[in-house]
């Protein structure tokens, strides 16, 4: 299990994000100031760290470097100026997302992330897509990332596992648009290019596949701004 160090001085939040966090699979633990992160970093070997800048002890901006060289961090702070993202950025941050953010757009930055980082490691499949045995059920489909197999109005449908991890972060998020680039960053883990027409091409062999069984509709098309769930 993926371990993430959650460094946030505000209780209620630093709760938050553990408590959705752990219902995705992740252990986590959690700091509240900068002193405590460095202890926890320096005792333990975390997968990521999510990181405030605004802590009492050591500021945010002087753990980056620190933390950075062995584990990826994505800084989560209410400072949304340029200055502030372009120095933790060069300072070795991988990630920063401006608050208030959305607990989905977080989840999805985490595992592009963590893709990148099993990569590097020569691991070239996800740790992490769901707890085993979990199933994810929207109208007639039902996605089990067990078996990588989507069964849809009845008819077993087999994906590629690009093709598993589009329709997963979908159905998790059946309300939600996706842009193309967050869509292929979590599949590929990978920056996207945008004359890159890779996604184009799983989603239109996706929808190829449902025909059969009547549900190729479900995967709605926004015009220049992605995909979401009808």
């Amino acid at each position: 299990m993926e371990q993430i160090l959650i460094v946030e001085d505000d209780a209620a939040n630093s709760q938050m994000l553990r408590e959705y966090l752990e219902t995705h699979g992740y252990a986590c633990s959690q700091a509240f100031s900068g002193s405590e992160a460095k202890l926890l970093f320096s005792m333990k070997e975390f997968d990521l760290i999510l990181l405030d800048l605004m802590l009492p002890g050591i500021p945010g901006e002087e753990l980056v470097a620190l933390f950075s060289e062995k584990t990826p961090v994505i800084v989560l702070s209410a400072k949304s100026g340029l200055d502030s993202k372009v120095d933790v950025l060069s300072a070795g941050a991988e990630d920063y997302l401006c608050k208030p953010f959305q607990l989905p757009e977080l989840l999805v930055r985490i595992q592009v992330q963590l893709r990148r980082r099993n990569r590097a490691a020569g691991d070239d499949v996800p740790k992490h897509t769901a707890p085993k045995g979990r199933v994810y059920r929207y109208r007639e489909w039902s996605l089990s990332p067990d078996t990588l197999e989507l069964t849809a109005a009845g008819v077993p449908v087999a994906l590629t596992r690009h093709e598993f991890l589009i329709l997963e972060l979908l159905i998790r998020n059946p309300k939600r648009v996706f842009s193309k680039q967050t869509i292929y960053e979590y599949a590929w883990g990978e920056e996207y290019l945008a004359e890159d027409k890779t996604l184009n091409v799983h989603i239109s062999n996706i929808r190829s596949k449902l025909k059969e069984s009547g549900t190729d509709s479900y995967i709605q098309t926004v015009w220049g701004m992605g995909f979401k769930l009808s």
